[in-house]
């Protein structure tokens, strides 16, 4: 085939670049108002922590409930579906060729510091956070964030600091109960398939996998899964005016940041495993 012409492809390639440069000047306006909403957000924690704390605490509370408690009988399912699936197939397939001392680091490796917490945060995301962008869209929209600013409310201490908290402490504490009801659940069905490792054998080969570095990046990337999807949530919901045919629009591109976020930080969290 013959080469095309190079006006051809200087034209082509100055479509390309149009349309590409909107994208891109998109993207950075939105990680940089992003950026400002977190230090905003950071900014209002810091001075007025403990202000108002009998509104604020059963705000909190409330949130972990509606994003924690709520979500346990699914997580719980999802766990048993885990367990069966992964953990139970894994130690069954290493019993067959002889690589049962391998299955420890294999869960881990491959359960503990990935599957559990991007599990637990898109539960969270899925089932709480798009319900939590058409909540404040729509107050937002229908000018209730403006009257609670005209009556002295700041919305970030209100609205904002609830919800990231909640999401927070709900996203480590189901990855906690994802991964102990998964283990178990998989330990007890790859044993009905005759599984000839004992419990203490199993628990064991996994507490030798797991290092001193496992623990805090664990609880790292638990919480910074659950402190950028409430951000984003609120930043979305709140950062900017909106009308009602606008909400859902911005549900979708909630959805789509808050899985691209907690892929980078996880991409982040696994070259500091291979660095540290």
């Amino acid at each position: 085939m013959a080469p095309l012409p190079s006006t051809f492809n200087r034209a082509e390639v100055r479509k390309l670049g149009l349309r590409f440069a909107p994208s891109l000047i998109e993207t950075i306006e939105t990680v940089t108002h992003l950026a400002a909403f977190t230090l905003i957000t950071l900014a209002t924690g810091w001075t007025r922590f403990g202000q108002n704390s009998r509104v604020i605490r059963p705000r909190t509370l409330h949130e972990i409930h509606r994003s924690g408690v709520q979500l346990l009988p699914i997580v719980g399912f999802l766990g048993i579906a885990l367990g069966v699936v992964f953990v139970g197939q894994t130690l069954a397939l290493m019993q067959q060729v002889g690589a049962s001392g391998f299955s420890g680091t294999l869960i881990v490796t491959v359960f503990i510091r990935e599957l559990a917490p991007l599990t637990a945060g898109l539960v969270v995301l899925a089932r709480v956070g798009t319900a939590t962008v058409i909540e404040l869209g729509t107050a937002r929209a229908l000018g209730e964030v403006e009257a609670l600013e005209a009556l002295g409310v700041d919305p970030i201490h209100y609205l904002v600091l609830p919800r990231v908290v909640g999401f927070t402490t709900s996203v480590l504490c189901l990855s906690l109960y994802l991964i102990l009801l998964t283990l178990t659940s998989g330990y007890a069905f790859a044993f009905t398939r005759g599984l000839k490792t004992s419990p203490a054998e199993f628990f064991g080969s996994i507490a030798l996998a797991l290092n001193w570095l496992d623990f805090p990046m664990l609880l790292a990337k638990t919480t910074s899964f659950g402190a950028a999807i409430g951000l984003i949530i609120c930043y979305h919901g709140l950062a900017r005016p909106l009308a009602l045919d606008e909400v859902s629009q911005a549900t979708t591109r909630t959805v789509g940041h808050c899985v691209i976020a907690c892929l980078l930080l996880d991409a982040l969290f696994i070259a500091l495993y291979l660095f540290l």
